[in-house]
C-alpha cells in the first residue's frame, strides 16, 4: 500500500506540474500593435550608432515594386530599461543585446505575449552584432511577415466574401473579405474588386496556365509578364483599345517563395495602361499545381493615386497566401 501511495503522490505531482505549465501558456496577454510595425528593443546610444543605421537599412528598407518608397516596417525604439509590461506585448519585436554574451540570433514565438514573434541579436561588440543583423536578415523579415500574414488573415477572416463559386470553377478555396465582389466570373478566369474612394481600387484576378507556359531560368519573369499582359489585354479591356500592360522598363522583382506547400513565383513591380493615364503596383504569383497539371495565377494590383499602397500590397498578399488547392 505504501509503493501504490507514493506511485499516486508522484502522479499527482505530474498532473499538477503540467497545469502549471498549461496555466502559463494561457496567461499569455494578447500581443497587439499596428501591422508591420516593429519594436525595436535597443540601448539608445546603439541605435543613434552604426547598429540602429543597419537596423533601419534592413528593415526600413523600401518595398519593392511601389511608385514612392513606403518601408518594409516601420520601427519604433524601446530602451530595454522600459521594455516591461505593456510595452512586452508588441506582435513583433527584435531585441538587440550586447555583452558578454554567445554571438547568436535566435527566434521565438509567444515569449511575451500571444501571437508573437520575436528575434534576438546578441553579440560581444558592435560589429558583431552588425555581423549578425547581415547575415540573419533574410530569416528574420521572413519571420515577421509570416506573423504579420496570419494576423492579416485573422481579420480578414472576420468577414468573408463567398467564393465558393471560386472554388467550384477552378478547384482551389481562397479567403476574400466580403467589401470585395465578384466583377466577372469565367470557367478559368475570375476578377474581383474592392472599392475605396473617388474611383480608387483594389484588384484581384485568379486565372490558370500550363505547366509549359512559364520555363525555368533566366527568361521565367520574362514569361510571366508575358502571361499577365495577355490576360489583363484580353479579359479586362478597356474603351478604344486600352488595357493594362506590365512594361521591362519598370524591372519587376522575381522572388521564391512557398504557397500551400507549393513552389511559387513572386513577381512585383508597376503596370500601366496603354492609352490612358494610369499606373500602379502589382503582385502576381505562380503556384506550380503540378497534380492539375498547371500554375495557378494569382494576380493583385492596386489604383490609388495619392495614397500610401504599401497597406493595400499586403492586403493582396495576405489573401493570396490564404490559398489551398484541391
Amino acid at each position: 500500500m505504501r509503493v501504490l501511495y507514493i506511485m499516486i503522490f508522484c502522479v499527482l505531482i505530474m498532473a499538477c506540474g503540467e497545469s502549471k505549465k498549461e496555466d502559463n501558456t494561457l496567461y499569455l496577454p494578447e500581443s497587439n500593435g499596428n501591422l508591420n510595425s516593429i519594436s525595436v528593443v535597443i540601448d539608445n546610444t546603439l541605435w543613434d550608432g552604426a547598429v540602429g543605421e543597419r537596423i533601419r537599412n534592413i528593415f526600413a528598407a523600401p518595398i519593392i515594386g511601389l511608385p514612392v518608397d513606403e518601408p518594409i516596417f516601420k520601427l519604433r525604439q524601446i530602451p530595454p530599461q522600459v521594455f516591461d509590461g505593456f510595452a512586452t506585448r508588441s506582435r513583433i519585436v527584435l531585441k538587440i543585446e550586447k555583452g558578454d554574451l554567445e554571438v547568436i540570433t535566435k527566434i521565438g514565438n509567444d515569449v511575451f505575449a500571444k501571437p508573437q514573434t520575436v528575434a534576438v541579436v546578441a553579440g560581444k561588440t558592435n560589429e558583431d552584432i552588425i555581423t549578425q543583423l547581415k547575415e540573419s536578415k533574410a530569416k528574420i523579415i521572413n519571420a515577421f511577415n509570416k506573423e504579420e500574414v496570419k494576423e492579416k488573415q485573422r481579420r480578414i477572416n472576420l468577414d468573408l466574401l463567398n467564393v465558393k463559386s471560386i472554388k467550384d470553377k477552378m478547384g482551389f478555396a481562397v479567403n476574400i473579405p466580403a467589401v470585395y465582389r465578384i466583377a466577372k466570373a469565367d470557367d478559368d478566369f475570375f476578377w474581383l474588386r474592392k472599392n475605396l474612394s473617388n474611383s480608387k481600387t483594389i484588384e484581384i484576378m485568379f486565372y490558370e496556365v500550363p505547366m509549359e507556359a512559364i520555363s525555368i531560368g533566366d527568361s521565367t519573369i520574362v514569361d510571366i509578364i508575358n502571361v499577365r499582359n495577355k490576360i489583363t489585354k484580353t479579359k479586362i479591356p478597356g474603351e478604344d483599345g486600352i488595357y493594362m500592360a506590365v512594361e521591362d522598363a519598370y524591372a519587376p522583382g522575381l522572388f521564391k517563395t512557398i504557397i500551400d506547400n507549393k513552389p511559387t513565383y513572386e513577381v512585383r513591380g508597376l503596370w500601366e495602361m496603354k492609352g490612358y493615364t494610369m499606373a500602379g503596383p502589382f503582385i502576381t504569383y505562380a503556384i506550380e499545381d503540378k497534380i492539375n497539371g498547371r500554375y495557378l495565377m494569382a494576380d493583385g494590383y492596386v489604383y490609388a493615386p495619392s495614397l500610401n499602397k504599401s497597406e493595400y500590397v499586403f492586403e493582396l498578399e495576405s489573401m493570396i497566401k490564404s490559398i489551398q488547392i484541391e
